[in-house]
């Protein structure tokens, strides 16, 4: 594990867990101990931590935190409850809260604290091996562009952040052009800055600059421009929560580059570890799309030229910002689903994972 590729996110020390606090990259990078169940929902809703697995890991290991501090029914219900509360899109909170509950039910309370630190690092491992596994079967079709057309890079385009900060190591999305570019496949990444929040530019090109994988950072609106000049060979980006129909929720503006890739015959891939699977939805319709606060989209926090980091306004007073965090893509719109167990079209996903997460 290296080359900024599959570097921990999360781990367990001194009563808590130690996490990098994203809110302050790119320009400073900064850990934070979580040694409370409040410290550990705090920093989910304000995104200190973000990405579906990462949050489900930090839940998890939340709920382990609350198990050593009182492991009674009442107290695991109240921390459950309150962790869950925190975001409501992810299906990876609710899925790592509701193991971990399944875990601790029927134990002496006793014996709950330290089962409960057990169960969070096993969510924790598996979720570096799952990525691990996303990334051989999306190097495959990497590798296969660049058969297509040798003698260039191949030109992946994302959204957002879902790399290895977004998880506990490797990323969904970026996990197989990290290992495209270590097996020596040369590849470029047209990096989206990803309004409101600019995860693609505070964090995927701060994640792909630290691992030397060529990219080049682009404006939101630049992505279809791109596609219909011939410049994106593929499209590769993460999900939040996947319905059982194929459809895919991600990051705000995913649908736009999933129409646009549609448009131009440009490969649309979705990497997707299977606790992001969300078979009790029978379509995206049902997913929660969680309104976050104006602030995000009507504010902007950067380094200014003699080093300060500083927050300015970019509209001004009276005006409202509407901030919908996420969008659904249909399935219709998505080529194959990048999986631990290989490429899945939309349409076979509950025959691949039906009965076996």
């Amino acid at each position: 594990m290296s080359g900024g590729s599959a570097r921990r996110t999360i781990w367990a020390g001194d009563g808590g867990v130690a996490i990098i606090d994203q809110t302050r990259l790119p320009h400073d990078f900064a850990m934070r101990h979580l040694s409370t169940v409040d410290d550990v929902a705090e920093a989910i809703a304000v995104m200190r931590v973000r990405g579906a697995p990462l949050i489900g890991a930090t839940a998890a290991y939340g709920m382990a935190i609350a198990a050593s501090a009182d492991p009674s029914d009442a107290a695991l219900e109240i921390a459950c409850a309150q962790l869950f509360a925190t975001r409501p899109t992810a299906v990876n909170l609710g899925w790592a809260l509701q193991r971990m509950m399944g875990v601790l039910a029927d134990l002496p309370p006793p014996r709950r604290g330290e089962t409960a630190w057990a169960e969070a690092e096993a969510i924790a491992a598996e979720d570096v091996a799952l990525n691990g596994a996303i990334g051989e079967h999306g190097l495959a079709l990497i590798e296969a562009s660049h058969a297509e057309r040798p003698g260039r890079p191949v030109n992946v385009l994302t959204h957002c952040n879902a790399g290895w900060l977004a998880t506990v190591g490797w990323g969904t999305a970026t996990a197989p052009i990290y290992k495209a570019h270590a097996a020596g496949v040369p590849v470029h990444v047209w990096v989206d800055e990803t309004r409101p929040r600019n995860q693609g530019a505070s964090l995927t090109a701060w994640e792909l600059a630290e691992a030397g994988v060529p990219h080049t950072l682009i404006a939101d609106n630049a992505g279809g421009h791109l596609m219909r000049r011939g410049a994106v060979d593929l499209c590769l980006v993460g999900t939040d929560r996947t319905a059982a129909n194929g459809d895919v929720c991600n990051k705000i503006g995913t649908y736009l580059k999933a129409l646009a890739a549609r448009d131009n015959g440009v490969p649309f891939y979705v990497a997707l570890p299977s606790p992001t699977l969300d078979l009790s939805l029978a379509s995206g319709d049902e997913v929660p799309i969680e309104e976050r606060a104006a602030q995000e989209v009507t504010d902007v926090t950067g380094r200014t030229s003699d080093g300060r980091i500083e927050t300015v306004r970019l509209v001004g007073a009276g005006t409202a910002a509407a901030n919908p965090a996420f969008d659904v893509t249909p399935a219709h719109l998505v080529t194959a689903l990048v999986t631990e167990r290989g490429i899945v079209a939309p349409d076979a996903l509950v025959r691949t994972f039906g009965g076996t997460r």
